[in-house]
């Protein structure tokens, strides 16, 4: 699986746990450059520093995603440092569930400038550098919840669903310039997404699915590494994946 990974240059959102840091330690096994965005910096050098320890290459740059400002400077320092990007990964994630008739107004300006904001501000970051490139792959992280609403998950359902329609604008929109785009929609998976919910009595149902359903994150970075090293030639578009043992 390491063939079209080794050397590319990946940046990857949200890199300081869960999905973005397995996928970091995955790809740069695999011989990947890893460029890691996220708030907690210190998080993301201490990940840098042991990827690095391995013989791989990586770099940390601080990035909270909700700065467009920032997401540019996430790529444009490695375009400057590497010379190219060949892959963006739209990780960063944010799942404070609540029923509506809480009027949990922060949590839903929160979701939507991290998880549809940030996704839209990574593309616009990359984007251009592809187009030049004439190649390259974004890859935008949705959910099961972009396919499936439950009662407390509306909020958060609709920005997901809006990376899955913002992407496949995106995969259309592309061909001209040899770009590959894929959306990957996990169901539950160990991270640290759980602990975002700011409702006492929700989290606790959230912890109790998650511990008793909750695959490990390696799964989804297997996800990512498999719609890399396709052929260019082949697009992978789309990948809904869940725990054998999760019905919703």
């Amino acid at each position: 699986m390491t063939d079209n990974i080794k050397d590319k240059v990946v940046v990857i959102t949200g890199a300081s746990s869960g999905l973005g840091e397995a996928t970091a330690r995955l790809l740069s096994s695999q011989g990947a450059v890893v460029v890691l965005g996220a708030r907690r910096i210190d998080r993301i050098n201490e990940l840098a520093n042991g990827i690095v320890a391995n013989g791989a290459t990586a770099l940390a740059i601080k990035t909270d995603v909700t700065d467009a400002a920032q997401v540019q400077h996430l790529v444009d320092t490695t375009v400057k440092t590497y010379g190219r990007i060949d892959v963006m990964i739209n990780n960063a994630g944010l799942m404070p569930h609540s029923l509506l008739e809480r009027g949990k107004l922060d949590d839903w300006n929160r979701m939507i400038d991290v998880n549809l904001k940030g996704v839209l501000y990574g593309i616009a970051a990359a984007l251009p550098h592809m187009k030049v490139q004439k190649s390259g792959h974004i890859i935008n992280v949705s959910s099961v919840a972009g396919h499936k609403v439950r009662p407390g998950s509306a909020v958060y359902a609709a920005t997901k669903t809006a990376v899955r329609v913002i992407s496949e604008g995106l995969r259309q929109e592309v061909k001209p310039y040899n770009i590959r785009t894929t959306i990957i929609s996990p169901g539950a998976v160990a991270t640290e997404l759980p602990d975002s919910v700011t409702e006492a009595d929700v989290a606790k149902g959230i912890h109790e699915f998650y511990e008793q359903f909750a695959i490990p994150a390696e799964s989804f970075a297997r996800v990512v590494a498999f719609a890399m090293s396709q052929p260019e030639d082949v697009d992978v578009n789309e990948v809904l994946f869940r725990p054998t043992s999760q019905e919703l």
